[in-house]
């Protein structure tokens, strides 16, 4: 496969999977926007966008699985800070259940492949 056709195959982490991520690092604690920004990189969004993860936060906020406080700072402006509900954390072990089983399936498909290509060489 050419080098062009290899960039045209999506490749990425799952839909909605900054969702998952932010419970995750909220569960670890309290944070503000631009914290959280910075933290969803380390767990594969490493250009995740500002615009998106603010109206995520908004959603989970509305929906109740994260709760939002403005916190006032003594260098500038106030600023919000999230934490996780009760339901949020509910949710978060419902979104490590799915992963596991995307984990899975990934790792079957690996193996297969791996698998594939050691036969494809043998026969060589």
């Amino acid at each position: 496969m050419s080098r062009s056709r290899t960039e045209e195959v999506p490749v990425g982490v799952p839909r909605n999977y900054l969702r998952p991520c932010l419970l995750l690092l909220l569960a670890e604690g309290a944070s503000h926007g631009y914290e959280l920004l910075d933290q969803v990189a380390a767990l594969g969004l490493e250009r995740a966008d500002p615009g998106g993860l603010y109206r995520c936060l908004r959603a989970m906020d509305a929906e109740g699985l994260v709760r939002s406080d403005w916190e006032p700072s003594t260098s500038g402006p106030a600023r919000r800070n999230y934490s996780l509900t009760d339901e949020g954390r509910e949710w978060l072990h419902a979104f490590a259940g799915s992963l596991a089983e995307v984990a899975r399936a990934l790792s079957a498909y690996e193996r297969r492949y791996h698998k594939l290509i050691e036969q494809h060489e043998l026969a060589r």
